[in-house]
């Protein structure tokens, strides 16, 4: 039965997407387990609860984007194996800084948006409105934590980019 009045092959390049992007977040979730596990230093407090915090919402992504697979008519790829060979992501050394740690997390956020905007390129033209609905959010969270991390990993005399009052219109 074709519930959701979608076409199977127009469906199956936004669930090579998601397949892609389920793979892009199990990587990434398991270095956020390592960084959580491996963190030392002054930072410990601080990034030992961020990392905490970002792994529990990516493990809550990693059901909801292999529940949208399912939903859309597919089985997701469910081998970390898989996973492995299709991820840009790989795994990182579980004994650097703590701003290594961040400026890899940042790298991550930066392939995990553009695997979610792959996906909205997909879904968009064949009106997979749940699709985009979902991975829009992730987006905006994740843009979010990306500016949180940025913030941390500034020196404290460091500013942001400022607009002059004539350019505001």
């Amino acid at each position: 039965m074709n519930y959701l009045n979608m076409n199977k092959e127009e469906v199956e390049p936004v669930v090579n997407k998601l397949n892609i992007l389920l793979a892009e977040y199990h990587m990434y979730y398991q270095k956020l387990r390592n960084f959580h596990w491996n963190i030392v230093g002054k930072s410990f407090f601080d990034l030992h609860e961020k990392f905490e915090e970002l792994y529990g919402d990516a493990r809550i992504k990693i059901d909801e984007i292999a529940e949208r697979i399912l939903t859309l008519g597919y089985h997701p790829v469910s081998q970390y194996s898989d996973y492995m060979k299709i991820a840009i992501i790989k795994e990182s050394d579980s004994l650097i800084t703590d701003r290594e740690m961040v400026e890899i997390l940042l790298t991550d956020h930066s392939t995990l948006l553009a695997t979610m905007k792959n996906v909205i390129s997909k879904a968009g033209p064949i009106g997979d409105e749940g699709t985009i609905d979902m991975i829009g959010a992730y987006i905006r969270e994740l843009e979010k934590s990306s500016w949180m991390l940025n913030a941390w990993s500034k020196k404290t005399d460091e500013t942001l980019n400022t607009l002059s009052i004539s350019k505001i219109a």
